[in-house]
């Protein structure tokens, strides 16, 4: 069969937006921005080969839309006007090749190590603490939540102004978005918490706010848990989580990208093996955690890695059964994320209607030309699931980070330069 009559091949509308295939770069922090947030030529050399390997759409690491919502190092910003040339920089690299890329906008909430990036004070819906981290943060106010709103529509109209093609609200993961709609870390009282239409109503301001800024025609989508995956916690499960995506339809956002879990879950949102990752974490970021949190996991580290090696074991689609459900509810695209490596096991998941799209990041990391080999047919550098990527984020540039696989990398590369 001609690999343009394939599914995974076949044209994909976003809001206005068409898209010639369903194999995406999911987002993926880059650490390879400046110290202030700008775009660099590190970031550059990182995405554009993925442009020009035809990958149809690239969503970028979170990008904070205020100095109070950074997340980590070296991250991409659109808290101010400044940023605008340099992220203009980036999406003219990726146009340059006829890719397409989002912005995906984000801010960390509870989920953030302060001394790791220089935090006075961390704020969330409510004054919950962070378990890995032993982060507490402090409960916001009305008005700072009505800052964060507009903080949210300025930053992706600046997105706009620079040439993106669209923006994604980070609601996953656990960070602030997916904050409010959790009841374990929303405990608030007032018109911000309680039943499910209070808890979803900052998610609603904010993008209501960003499509007051950028207008109908612009792609406005959503990154979401399928399950938030806290056992003995007050998380949320599937279903509550569909209602969610639901009313975030009616609103107008134009698709929804399926993940997994908050930090305090673990690793369910990545899989595989974890002994490069802890090593190059307790090195990293969890080098700034509080002294007794430091000393735990130096010590308990092997079994840490153990007992993550068991309970998440890498399998491809590891996500479907989540996106399953929204898709059988959503009249607006499905994207799944979650251990995609094969073209069969995408392909099949196109067919039998569990999702519209897939996206994957890891194996992007190991191979920026990921989507040429799979639509083609072709051998590359394959991810192992290490998750030595994972663990280096936010001290060191987004890279692969397995010895074996990164010299099949760095030898692709040079031949790609050769050309």
């Amino acid at each position: 069969m001609n690999s343009a009559d394939d599914i995974l091949f076949s044209p994909l509308r976003i809001g206005t937006l068409s898209l010639p295939a369903r194999l995406f770069k999911t987002a993926t922090a880059e650490t390879r921005a400046s110290a202030d947030g700008f775009v660099t030529d590190a970031v550059l050399d990182f995405y554009e080969p993925m442009a020009r390997a035809g990958t149809p759409l690239i969503i970028t690491g979170n990008i904070y839309i205020s100095r109070q919502a950074k997340s980590a190092p070296f991250q991409l910003g659109a808290d101010d006007d400044n940023k605008i040339p340099g992220l203009g920089r980036l999406v003219s690299a990726v146009h340059a090749h006829g890719a397409r890329i989002f912005a995906q906008l984000n801010h960390c909430g509870r989920q953030v190590v302060p001394d790791f990036v220089g935090a006075d004070e961390v704020v969330s819906a409510s004054a919950v603490k962070d378990l890995l981290t032993g982060t507490r943060p402090r409960q916001m106010s009305v008005a700072e939540i009505q800052r964060i709103v507009a903080d949210f529509a300025e930053a992706a109209q600046r997105c706009q102004r620079a040439g993106f093609d669209g923006v994604q609200m980070h609601s996953a993961n656990g960070y602030l978005l997916s904050q409010f709609i959790t009841p374990y870390t929303n405990r608030r009282n007032d018109e911000y918490g309680g039943t499910l239409e209070k808890r979803t109503r900052f998610g609603r301001e904010v993008y209501r706010a960003i499509r007051a800024r950028v207008g109908a025609d612009f792609p406005v989508i959503m990154k979401m848990n399928g399950s938030d995956w806290l056992p003995l916690r007050d998380g949320l499960k599937t279903p509550e989580l569909v209602e969610v995506a639901c009313i975030m339809e009616r609103e107008g956002v134009d698709a929804v990208e399926i993940s997994v879990g908050h930090y305090e879950s673990g690793f369910p949102m990545v899989r595989g093996t974890f002994g490069r990752c802890l090593r190059h974490m307790i090195r990293g970021s969890m080098a700034h955690l509080p002294p007794l949190r430091r000393s735990l996991l130096r010590v308990f580290r092997p079994l840490v890695a153990l007992a993550s090696n068991l309970l998440w074991k890498g399998r491809e689609g590891f996500n479907l059964d989540y996106a399953a459900q929204f898709k059988a509810r959503l009249r607006i695209p499905v994207i799944c994320v979650g251990g995609f490596r094969s073209r069969e096991t995408m392909e099949q998941a196109l067919r039998e209607g569990l999702c519209d799209a897939c996206s994957a990041g890891r194996p992007f990391i190991a191979d920026p030309y990921f989507f040429a080999h799979v639509r083609d047919r072709t051998p590359g550098p394959r991810c192992v699931d290490c998750n030595g990527c994972v663990g280096h984020l936010g001290a060191q540039p987004a890279d692969c980070y397995h010895p074996v696989v990164r010299a099949e990398k760095d030898a692709m590369m040079a031949r790609m330069a050769a050309r």
